[in-house]
């Protein structure tokens, strides 16, 4: 079982622009993708703000959004990252695991990674990140850089919408 207490706040940059992004998709008919809540037993509620402050996680977390763009099946998780190093232990087995069987079935997955210090979004397709994960795994490096990744898939900021990641989408299926 999993606390949450000051953790829980931890990513909210990232997913207040993918909340802002993925409203603005839905009202242009483009896509229609949810967060996907994480259930929580509350342990302790501040009486005055009626605000939780701490609580346990009643089951392992999937991915944080889902949904169709287009008729296509998608899901993806939202990482931020404060260096340019990011640690393959923020990824867990539950998530890569739903991810593989989420492509068995045709679907998209991918993680969009925030490195805030260079303010650069990233969408990281699950099977470059399986190159990492394998790579850790055999005893390699737990972590991977920045500028490992794949420079055709950081994501510009051009189309009026804050996480502009479903040209990606298309780039992703076509690159398969």
């Amino acid at each position: 079982m999993s606390t949450w207490s000051t953790r829980g706040l931890r990513g909210s940059t990232l997913e207040e622009m993918i909340n802002r992004t993925n409203e603005k998709y839905r009202e242009k008919g483009l896509a229609l993708i949810q967060k996907v809540p994480t259930p929580i037993t509350p342990i302790n509620i501040d009486k005055s703000t009626r605000h939780i402050t701490l609580a346990y996680f009643d089951q392992k977390s999937t991915v944080d959004y889902i949904g169709a763009v287009q008729g296509i099946p998608v899901c993806f998780d939202a990482k931020e990252c404060a260096t340019k190093t990011f640690a393959i232990q923020n990824i867990h087995k539950h998530q890569v695991q739903f991810m593989e069987d989420f492509e068995k079935q045709e679907g998209v997955a991918f993680f969009l990674l925030y490195y805030t210090a260079n303010d650069v979004l990233y969408y990281l397709r699950l099977q470059e990140l399986l190159v990492f994960w394998k790579r850790a795994a055999e005893g390699g490096r737990k972590s991977f850089r920045f500028d490992e990744l794949n420079p055709e898939y950081v994501i510009h900021r051009n189309k009026g919408v804050l996480v502009p990641y479903l040209d990606l989408i298309q780039k992703d299926l076509n690159d398969r």
